[in-house]
């Protein structure tokens, strides 16, 4: 860790700023949606608009990183997430804020090109790929501190500011501006370069393809599967795609590398980034929900109240942050391969063991470690694993690309579940008397069977890929020197 020097640690303050912004707000939305006027229920929004973008922002951003500079655009990314959460913290209804709640979608980019900027920094060491990833399990420890410092401090001063919103919402604001400072000074530039220019005519079809796509299921979540005309915005994005993948193969510099993504190290990793979105992504709310649910009046749940909730998420939060600190130590023990595979299996087991144990606290907090752990090794192992499948001037591509299949996974995922949890609600309560509300026992245990068939899936395609992928290789000759391969060409 010595080769990283200093930038582990700016780049770990980085990722504690994007764990506030992930936490900070959860806590405090019923405040928010009371001072916009607005249904809880419209709060939903929030979370399909910051979706939309996100997928939109990081394969551009990921590709400018590549040609220009990754810490060039990890700065740019930061100063508009900053602007973004200061409208966030100031938007005076509910249009501004929910612009201002999209833009701030810029941060997830960040661990990307912080993957990407630390295996270009270590690219000319022997122990690269465990270097990165050593890196990777760090940052993401950092993420997952920044998520529980931030829930907790939301929680806090709320209070502390006696209910003003406004101040509240100027905390993270202010973290993400200190934020600047930690990469404008504290992180190295890159040496390797990509070239080329950005693929507008690909970023056109991209952006149809993906506002289509992530649009459809989010009005299936909204309109429900009855809806006709939803399947057609569904069916027009997956054909929006196919124009998309033929115009990138016939480019020298695409947005996309297709080539690159059909290589057997890297399709399964995108793949698992995609099943991976549906858990990591999907399945919190819906379990925040059944934790609420009282077992006296349905006969399933566990009737908790909000703040013992926090148990359950500070539970599976340490078990992430554990996961990922303890992934390089398995990667070295095993191989790479297996231990993201094995990962993943993990995975499966934390929310298969839901089906028959979810009677009691105890039990969900032991699921939840479980699945945690899961999690958190494949949060940190997916960067860069990709960034070791990709060649040098593709790093910042690859990386950005688990994000973009990861989201559109937790999209697919908040469509389904929301339809699973909703579908015969009322009638599965048997007419109880103010319950019309709740989701059925056979919904949550849909969303928990989905869950755990795709981690499952997910394992068994990442024992597809080379025996030996995302590990050290021998060096090629002038990586000490800053220079790349010839573009296409893989180095590892």
């Amino acid at each position: 860790m010595r080769a990283l020097g200093p930038i582990v640690l700016f780049l770990f303050l980085v990722e504690i700023t994007s764990g506030i912004l992930q936490g900070y707000y959860t806590p405090i939305l019923t405040d928010v949606a009371r001072n916009l006027g607005i249904a809880d229920g419209d709060v939903n929004w929030f979370e399909a608009a910051q979706l939309m973008f996100s997928a939109l922002a990081v394969p551009v951003l990921a590709r400018l990183g590549d040609i220009y500079g990754h810490k060039r655009i990890l700065l740019v990314s930061t100063v508009l997430t900053a602007a973004a959460s200061w409208g966030v913290a100031f938007a005076p209804d509910f249009w501004t804020f929910l612009v201002a709640w999209s833009l701030q979608g810029f941060y997830v980019v960040w661990l990307p090109l912080e993957i990407a900027l630390i295996f270009a920094r270590v690219a000319s060491k022997p122990d690269r790929a465990a270097l990165t990833r050593k890196a990777a399990g760090l940052l993401v420890g950092g993420l997952q501190f920044g998520v529980i410092a931030g829930a907790l401090a939301a929680g806090a001063l709320v209070g502390v500011f006696g209910g003003n919103l406004q101040l509240t919402l100027m905390v993270p604001a202010a973290a993400a501006t200190l934020c600047i400072l930690a990469v404008w000074f504290g992180v190295p530039e890159s040496a390797l370069r990509a070239g080329g220019a950005v693929d507008i005519k690909g970023f056109a079809l991209l952006a149809v393809g993906l506002l289509l796509l992530t649009s459809g299921l989010t009005f299936l979540r909204i309109n429900g599967a009855g809806t006709w005309w939803v399947w057609l915005v569904l069916l027009a994005g997956l054909a929006a795609f196919v124009p998309f993948v033929r115009y990138q193969l016939r480019i020298d510099e695409p947005l996309v590398d297709i080539r690159m993504l059909r290589s057997p190290s890297m399709w399964p990793v995108q793949l698992t980034a995609g099943l991976f979105g549906i858990s990591v992504l999907g399945a919190q709310a819906p379990m925040s929900t059944f934790a609420r649910t009282d077992r006296e009046v349905h006969g399933y749940g566990l009737g908790l109240e909000a703040g013992s909730v926090s148990l359950i998420i500070g539970a599976y939060v340490l078990a992430v942050l554990g996961g990922a600190l303890l992934f390089p130590l398995a990667a070295r023990l095993t191989t790479p391969r297996i231990t993201l595979s094995g990962a993943a299996a993990v995975v499966g087991i934390g929310y298969g063991l839901f089906l028959p144990f979810h009677d009691s606290l105890p039990q969900t907090l032991a699921n939840m470690v479980v699945a945690g752990l899961g999690s958190g090794a494949l949060v940190a192992a997916l960067p860069s694993a990709a960034a070791a499948a990709a060649p040098l001037n593709r790093t910042g591509m690859a990386t950005g690309l688990t994000n973009t299949t990861k989201t559109i996974g937790g999209s697919f995922a908040s469509a389904v579940f929301g339809i699973a949890l909703l579908s015969a609600a009322g009638e599965s309560l048997g007419g109880v008397t103010g319950t019309a509300t709740a989701a059925p026992l056979a919904g949550y245990l849909t969303v928990w069977t989905v869950c755990s068939v795709t981690a499952f899936a997910a394992a068994a395609a990442l024992l597809l890929v080379p025996r030996l992928a995302f590990a050290d290789a021998p060096l090629v000759p002038g990586l000490a020197e800053g220079t790349l391969p010839a573009p296409g060409e893989n180095s590892r």
